[in-house]
């Protein structure tokens, strides 16, 4: 089974926790997933990594029990492909807006006829052609999390949420906020209510879902809420938070 799909299954009451990975550091990345996240993004949206980089975080994290998740940065067919070739299992589409988006993010991560990743027989993946019958059998590992950032994507929750081989949903409480004209104020009460509301739509539909918050206050909000699945912060994050907190109570 797909590890982050086991995760979820495997969680109960209390939702797994991640964070963001955005220092592009396999040294770092591997120090977090001894940290005892549950989960984590290895992010290629907002942050430096090529596909060396990724190659080697994914190494990295391959000794810690932390389920990787890989964030490409568009929803890209041949983005996609080298990620899944080079070992990833689930991957984050950003900014899907509606279910013929989710449809083609999906596509990406099969092999025909069930969608259009492209065959090859030495990779990663497939521990170098060493992996028994890899490519007829990667389809029903593979793992699709589409992300919603819009207050217009959110409108169309029950669709992107209906198709099939969609695992889960997230919402990007940042984008959500700007889209509605609350830009910087993720925890804002209409922002709040417009969450909670996917939350019960994406419930409805049977589909988990999850959001981050920058703290352990605000992602205390989102759990309350009923996610599924939350992350907190980032490494670079975690470590601006300490690193400024001890030289403020050394120059006090």
């Amino acid at each position: 089974m797909n590890p982050f799909r086991q995760l979820l299954k495997s969680a109960g009451a209390h939702p797994p926790v991640g964070t963001w990975i955005m220092s592009a550091s396999p040294l770092v990345a591997e120090a977090t997933g001894h940290a005892g996240f549950d989960w984590a993004v290895i992010d290629m949206e907002h942050s430096p990594l090529d596909m060396m980089d990724v190659l080697q975080m994914m190494q990295a994290l391959s000794c810690t029990k932390m389920v990787p998740i890989v964030r490409v940065a568009w929803n890209d067919a041949v983005l996609v492909k080298r990620v899944l070739d080079a070992g990833a299992t689930t991957v984050m589409f950003p900014f899907v807006q509606t279910a013929e988006e989710a449809a083609r993010a999906v596509a990406a991560t099969r092999y025909p006829p069930q969608g259009n990743r492209g065959m090859a027989g030495m990779s990663r993946a497939s521990r170098f052609g060493t992996h028994p019958n890899y490519l007829t059998t990667a389809n029903k590992q593979m793992g699709v999390i589409v992300q919603l950032e819009t207050a217009h994507a959110i409108e169309r929750i029950d669709a992107i949420a209906d198709v099939d081989g969609v695992d889960g949903l997230f919402i990007g409480p940042a984008d959500l906020s700007a889209s509605m004209g609350h830009v910087g104020q993720l925890t804002h009460p209409a922002v709040m209510d417009r969450m909670a509301q996917a939350v019960l739509r994406c419930k409805a539909a049977g589909k988990p879902v999850g959001t981050i918050g920058g703290d352990p206050e605000s992602v205390a909000q989102y759990r309350a809420a009923g996610f599924d699945y939350v992350a907190v912060g980032s490494d670079l994050g975690l470590f601006m938070q300490g690193a400024r907190s001890a030289i403020a109570a050394l120059r006090t």
